[in-house]
């Protein structure tokens, strides 16, 4: 309610009814109401009026105690200009960090192109905290001359602690995709860089310094798709209306994990990718958003009922559907990419 509206009212009621029921008293919550809507010289300005209409109404009744109406007003309304003042550098204390949250967004998460070649792609980023633009959910998709070059993954923890981390994989994958001529040369170059990042890192922060992912190929025309999945969930292939879980043939270990196996851990598989053919990446945030009874988002069915749909229009109705399945809340960062091949445009004939 308008703090204009709450004077109004008291001071009507004030005249209005008789003394005994004394609603000048309340007064003081009108500049109180308003410190949390007013910029401090409204306040004060509200505060003046109201000890103006506490002051006419004395000369109407001789013994409301006005003296002791009358400081309460002056003492609210101080307090209310204080607080006024202190919420207004607090929004633009927020303000300006919700910019520098913009701009390390952009420059962490940037547009990607809608469409390199024959492949278009979309993307959808969702952080669990509420102010947070960004999180430990990463992707980055690059044209390069090998093909069209995916990363999508999750560093362990969420929101802006592991911001740091995914910086790193993200600026060493668009480094290495142009140079490194097979998958595993570039996981093999974010292993070396989340490794660096790790050890210079405070040893307390040393658990949230790990991270899956997935690297995907899609060859100029060439009819296939090679994927390296590193402890990352299976991406969703839709294929002639089929849905396909691509489980990875070995699995190999998360980035900053390899030592702790074999030299040579890491599966390249390789699955055709046919014009129409569309694909769904995404991190965990998605396959384990729980509803209010705990049970799981069932992603591939959901898939089953909604693979025909264009990139852009599915990964919409993704959005949608994971904040009504949650109810509104999301407990880990998401992140999505949905890539398709895009149909073969029959010729048109001369008659």
């Amino acid at each position: 309610m308008s703090p204009v509206i709450v004077t109004v009212v008291i001071g009507s009621l004030a005249f209005s009814t008789p003394r005994e029921i004394a609603f000048s008293r309340l007064l003081p919550a009108a500049p109180a109401l308003a410190a949390a809507l007013w910029p401090v010289l409204p306040t004060v300005l509200l505060g003046v009026f109201c000890l103006l209409v506490m002051i006419g109404l004395s000369f109407v009744y001789s013994d409301l105690g006005t003296p002791y109406t009358a400081g309460a007003i002056v003492a609210v309304t101080l307090a209310a200009a204080y607080a006024s003042h202190l919420r207004l550098q607090r929004e633009e204390t927020l303000f300006q960090v919700r910019l520098v949250a913009d701009a390390a967004q952009k420059v962490l998460l940037r547009p990607l192109p809608r469409r390199i070649h024959d492949v278009d792609i979309e993307s959808l980023y969702l952080a669990a905290q509420e102010q947070a633009r960004i999180g430990g959910d990463f992707y980055e998709a690059a044209e390069t001359p090998y093909g069209v070059r995916l990363l999508i993954g999750d560093v362990r923890g969420k929101g802006l602690s592991a911001v740091g981390a995914a910086s790193v994989v993200i600026n060493c994958f668009r480094e290495n995709a142009y140079d490194q001529p097979d998958l595993k040369g570039i996981i093999r170059r974010l292993e070396v860089s989340i490794a660096r990042y790790s050890m210079a890192t405070p040893v307390h922060e040393q658990p949230e310094h790990f991270a899956t992912a997935l690297i995907a190929e899609i060859p100029y025309g060439g009819g296939q798709i090679r994927v390296l999945n590193c402890g990352h969930p299976p991406p969703l292939l839709v294929q002639r209306g089929e849905v396909h879980v691509l489980e990875p043939t070995t699995p190999s270990p998360p980035l900053n994990l390899a030592a702790l196996v074999e030299e040579d851990c890491y599966c390249v598989d390789t699955v055709t990718f046919f014009p129409g053919d569309q694909m769904l990446l995404y991190t965990d945030g998605v396959s384990e958003t729980r509803d209010r009874a705990g049970a799981f988002f069932p992603l591939p069915d959901w898939m089953r009922q909604h693979g025909p749909e264009p990139p852009r229009e599915l990964l919409d109705r993704l959005h949608r559907d994971l904040l009504h399945y949650s109810g509104g809340r999301l407990d880990d960062d998401i992140a999505a990419l949905a890539v398709r091949c895009r149909p073969i445009r029959p010729a048109s004939g001369v008659g």
